[in-house]
């Protein structure tokens, strides 16, 4: 049953991919989508294959990721309410990225690929290397560090990010501002080739070590005595989760709660096993960044909502939720 749960979550996915970039403001038709590959050089194909469909594409590749990352850092750190956005990892990914999007000899561009993915993921690291830091303790992770640690990092990093604000130019302020909101308005298939490398790279090193993280799930002490060395699989956890994010905030933003509430709806369907929840995570945070884009686009039809408010009004009364949870169990 877990199993097929699991295959549900990729049909999903499959039929989300074909169905909604037919959705939108300007009716598109087979007609015209087909017509436009023969070479008649309508408008509506146009729209269909360089603005729909990439963004669909990278809708779907960034919800996935995310929800990945998150399924793999609650287990690695043992915490329901740990993610990229809420542990700081956005906000760091957000500042590099800013970094280079601001300050003009700062950006480079070689092909398809920026300073802005470089510079993220520098963001990334930093951030990621000082709450292992801080939260490192001889018996473990100290979980409470970790989430203080997470938070003020996010703020020190708002707090560079707006300083840099004032000193940027109008044009790139724009920009920016538009961005931090959460964004997938692409066109064409420039930036998704730009970001790829970091997705593939970091998902496949948290794929890679999905059976070390069932281990990892019952303690420390307990994994090494099946033989997990769990420093290296902490390590490589951390370092395929910084890809992964730098790659999706240099590209649509810091879009938050995805990566926190879809691994818990994962588990609710195919239990703990990471060689299910992983995949089926990736599915369905896809699919549901996807929708809420769909959504955002859609509803003040012609003007488009950042998707970034979309999935904060979704998932904060659910972030909410899962604390009142917690507490109801600690009492």
């Amino acid at each position: 049953m877990r199993h097929r749960s699991v295959i549900l979550f990729g049909v999903l996915f499959v039929i989300t991919a074909a169905l909604v970039p037919w959705i939108g403001s300007e009716p598109v038709n087979a007609t015209s989508v087909i017509g436009f590959l023969r070479g008649d050089g309508n408008p509506y194909g146009s729209i269909f294959w360089f603005q729909r469909i990439p963004r669909v594409l990278l809708a779907l590749l960034s919800g996935g990721s995310l929800a990945m990352v998150g399924a793999c850092f609650q287990v690695v750190f043992r915490n329901p309410l740990v993610e990229p956005y809420t542990l700081g990892i956005s906000g760091g990914s957000a500042l590099g990225a800013f970094l280079a999007i601001s300050i003009p000899s700062l950006w480079i561009s070689w092909g398809p690929f920026s300073s802005v993915q470089a510079l993220a993921v520098l963001g990334a690291a930093g951030s990621l290397s000082l709450i292992y830091a801080l939260a490192r303790r001889r018996e473990g992770l100290s979980v409470t560090t970790l989430l203080l640690a997470g938070i003020t990092i996010s703020i020190i990093c708002s707090g560079s990010i707006l300083f840099l604000t004032y000193l940027a130019h109008p044009n790139a302020l724009v920009i920016f501002q538009r961005w931090m909101m959460g964004g997938l308005d692409i066109i064409g298939y420039r930036e998704l080739l730009g970001f790829s490398p970091l997705l593939l790279s970091g998902l496949s090193l948290l794929f890679f070590h999905a059976n070390d993280m069932n281990h990892l799930a019952l303690g420390d002490e307990m994994a090494q005595g099946h033989g997990v060395p769990v420093r290296r699989v902490q390590k490589h956890v951390f370092l395929g989760g910084g890809l992964a994010t730098a790659g999706v905030v240099s590209l649509v933003g810091p879009i938050g709660f995805v990566g926190l509430i879809v691994p818990h709806a994962v588990r609710r369907l195919v239990g703990f096993d990471q060689r299910r929840v992983l995949p089926g995570s990736f599915f369905l945070g896809g699919v549901l960044l996807t929708l809420c884009d769909t959504a955002a686009r859609t509803l003040i039809s012609p003007t488009e909502l950042p998707v970034g408010i979309i999935t904060a009004l979704i998932g904060g009364p659910l972030f909410i939720q899962l604390l009142l949870r917690g507490q109801r169990k600690n009492r």
